[in-house]
């Protein structure tokens, strides 16, 4: 069975990126549980230019197939704020219930029309012979005007899905992978990844 790593310490991410790949016939592992430690900075203007830089640098020290997502929230009204920042924004240590009440705040006078916001998520792929694949995904929403539900994580309980008629935090963990950026973008590179390995197979190519 392939084995491949993923590029983060959240284990909510490392939850719906193990639902979506389960069916693939390939051992999804953590940094924790490969033994990685590294603290990859996330120098780039782009959240693809994050995603792969974490790729690759995890996977030159793991030596096998490794993803990585670089994903935020992008509010318009805030100039697409805090958008590569979302992890670091307040502070990397600082409560998500703690930002998400500030932007809360910070919006608070803001009519409805507009409070869009979209969360992102790009997937960076790095295989060890020096293949790189990247897929990319949104999904778009509003702020909502309180915090509410107690799933997901990260800022899932300000972000309002219309199309739901309720807050991301407020969906199942199956209802939200069918729906977010990073259950989108997963699906993407889910896809490229397969041909990849199916051709790997064919061509026995190293």
């Amino acid at each position: 069975m392939e084995t491949i790593l993923f590029a983060t310490k959240n284990k909510g991410k490392i939850r719906e990126i193990n639902a979506i790949l389960a069916d693939m016939g390939v051992q999804v592992v953590s940094m924790e549980e490969a033994g990685i430690t590294i603290d990859v900075v996330e120098d780039g203007k782009t959240f693809e230019e994050n995603a792969m830089k974490k790729a690759v640098q995890v996977m030159e020290i793991g030596q096998k197939i490794t993803l990585a997502d670089d994903s935020g929230l992008e509010i318009d009204f805030l100039g697409k704020a805090p958008g590569i920042y979302s992890a670091r924004f307040l502070g990397e240590d600082t409560p998500y219930s703690e930002k998400c009440s500030v932007i809360l705040e910070k919006m608070r006078k803001v009519p409805e029309q507009e409070r869009t916001a979209r969360f992102v998520s790009c997937i960076a792929a790095a295989f060890p012979d020096g293949r790189r694949l990247v897929s990319c995904d949104t999904v778009e929403g509003i702020i909502s005007w309180e915090a509410k539900g107690e799933n997901g994580f990260g800022y899932d309980p300000i972000f309002y899905v219309s199309e739901k008629g309720c807050t991301m935090a407020e969906l199942s963990a199956e209802e939200k992978n069918a729906i977010s950026h990073r259950g989108k973008a997963l699906r993407k590179m889910k896809t490229l990844l397969q041909k990849e390995l199916e051709r790997h197979e064919t061509t026995g190519a190293e």
